[in-house]
């Protein structure tokens, strides 16, 4: 059952952007799923309670076409007296619509594809790219009311969606084929197949695969012997755990701990999740001082033709130092020479963190609370996708059931 109407705050900046506050914020980029729409930007802590999204409108005018189907027209009506000056600041009640529903599960679908915590380490398997690629697709399509044609909303990415995820069409038709009718996986996937054919006519993109998922909707479902999902979308992945051997030998060590894993530092795909993923180790060699570094890789982590990474490396809070990072099996790792300070000490303070130049936002205040609650939350996903037929309350584990991508992740035969 959806929540009733509950209490937004609407008020008017100095600077004309209008906020609908209708439910708590949150603390960290990672905890944040957005979507950018016509004329504003929504946003839901994925760690909060049921409602409908917090919206920053800059555009009050273009907002109009999707503000009463996703608040509620008394909610629309309130934007448009404060965009007019008629009011500075007002609670009203903002209701949870069929389409305040979608953009929650399209929002998280962008989130899990940007924060969703994979680690080999702490035994969380990835998603499915494509297969969550996809699914966004058909997500998009069906929230059409929320974008316009100024192209300034980067989310309104059907056709490109398509185009880069295609290929796993023909995986998804099988899984389909090979899923009693009757279950809500079957209902799901023939859902997410008909809306990227929709969508795919429309953005006009012709392909083979796209043929082929246009004759397997135009022709009577085959009942298909069953399969294991996550066996369709077995990649060869080279990554085994070289377990952290030393990047040099001999020498004395200093000191070794481990470092900063930020997620907000590096892209998605790059490092594994885990708080452990970064260690280091500090050598004498003669009268010279070095640091290695290694960081265990995510499983998707490009071996080659990728931007480095690089380490930043603080001593006894002086200056920031950077190491270069290459992928080395399961490990991003590197050197360098260090200077240590002459005081006699037997082991300095080093501080260590990983980041992509260019990408990187700076380090982040202290998450690991947070941290440790988006593990739990994705760790209840995947036992809810284990177990289809469990049910609870949350807007992103609720009846709307798991994403398709979970679905396969839940059911990885990986070792984790």
């Amino acid at each position: 059952m959806a929540p009733g109407p509950m209490d937004a705050h609407v008020g008017r900046g100095d600077d004309g952007t209008i906020r609908i506050a209708a439910g708590p914020a949150a603390s960290h980029d990672f905890t944040r799923a957005v979507l950018e729409v016509a004329g504003a930007v929504l946003a839901w802590n994925v760690l909060g309670a049921p409602g409908p999204p917090v919206a920053e409108i800059h555009d009050a005018a273009r907002a109009q076409q999707w503000l009463w189907a996703v608040y509620g027209e008394r909610t629309a009506a309130t934007v448009h007296a404060c965009a007019a000056g008629e009011l500075a600041e007002v609670r009203v009640p903002a209701d949870m619509t069929a389409l305040a529903s979608s953009a929650v599960r399209l929002g998280f679908g962008h989130w899990a594809a940007r924060w969703w915590p994979a680690s080999h380490l702490d035994g969380i398997p990835a998603l499915e790219p494509d297969v969550i690629g996809l699914e966004l697709a058909a997500l998009t399509h069906e929230c059409q009311q929320l974008f316009d044609a100024e192209g300034d909303q980067p989310d309104d990415c059907v056709a490109e969606l398509i185009e880069e995820h295609q290929l796993a069409l023909d995986q998804l038709i099988q899984w389909w084929h090979a899923t009693p009718p009757s279950t809500d996986t079957a209902r799901r996937l023939e859902s997410v197949l008909r809306s990227v054919d929709d969508a795919a006519d429309t953005a006009g993109l012709d392909g083979q695969a796209l043929r082929r998922l246009r004759s397997s909707l135009d022709r009577p479902r085959p009942d298909g012997t069953p399969v294991d999902p996550a066996s369709l979308f077995v990649r060869d992945r080279d990554y085994a755990l070289a377990a952290g051997e030393p990047l040099v030998a001999g020498g004395r060590v200093i000191a070794r701990g481990s470092g900063t894993n930020d997620w907000r530092r590096y892209p998605p795909g790059f490092v594994d999740a885990s708080e452990t993923a970064v260690s280091w180790t500090a050598r004498a060699l003669g009268a010279r001082r070095q640091i290695e570094v290694e960081v265990v890789a995510h499983l998707a982590a490009p071996a080659t033709g990728a931007p480095l990474l690089v380490a930043e490396v603080e001593v006894d809070g002086g200056h920031l130092s950077r190491v270069p990072l290459a992928r080395r099996d399961d490990l991003w790792s590197g050197r360098a020479d260090l200077e240590l300070p002459d005081a006699g000490r037997t082991q300095p303070r080093i501080e260590i963190g990983v980041l992509l130049p260019g990408f990187d936002p700076g380090p982040g205040p202290e998450a690991g609370a947070d941290r440790d609650a988006i593990r739990a939350l994705v760790r209840r996903r995947l036992a809810t996708a284990a177990q289809p037929f469990a049910h609870n309350t949350s807007p992103y584990e609720g009846t709307s059931g798991p994403f398709l991508a979970e679905l396969t992740a839940s059911t990885t035969d990986e070792d984790y």
